[in-house]
């Protein structure tokens, strides 16, 4: 079975969103929700999230062996979501071999450039589209 790892921090809206959207998606997947803090968790798993945990080892950990790694575009950037991404977060993420589909949002001093203006129940819906596509594609580097 494929692993999701959905990243979020602060109230863990965004991985709310997108744990209820990925599990009622219909993909074949585990949802692993790690929070930066108790609240985004707690969060996530109310949202339906197959197993929860939280901090910077659980982020290290999932995505060693993730399939998919999704959530704001921060948790690739140390110090991001107003300090909650460490370094250490931010390297799991990026060097994870796992697909990556990150939500963009121009706060803490990061702009994406050319990305749309949208809510973010938008963006959550087509994060989710994306993922249903890798996941039941056969895609290179996405089969264990």
């Amino acid at each position: 079975m494929k692993k999701i790892v959905v990243i979020d921090g602060q109230g863990g809206k965004m991985g709310a969103a997108l744990t209820s959207q990925l599990k009622s998606s219909g993909i074949a997947a585990e949802v692993i929700a790690v929070g930066t803090n108790s609240a985004a968790t707690a969060a996530m798993l109310k949202s339906g999230a197959d197993a929860g945990a939280t901090g910077e080892n659980p982020v290290i950990v999932n995505c060693a062996d993730a399939d998919l790694i999704t959530g704001p575009m921060g948790v690739m950037i140390a110090n991001a979501l107003y300090g909650e991404i460490t370094p250490k977060m931010a390297a799991a993420v990026s060097q994870s071999a796992a697909q990556k589909l990150l939500i963009p949002v121009n706060r803490c001093s990061v702009t994406v450039v050319g990305a749309m203006d949208m809510p973010l129940g938008e963006y959550v819906k087509l994060a989710v589209q994306k993922a249903k596509e890798l996941l039941t594609e056969e895609q290179p580097g996405l089969g264990k």
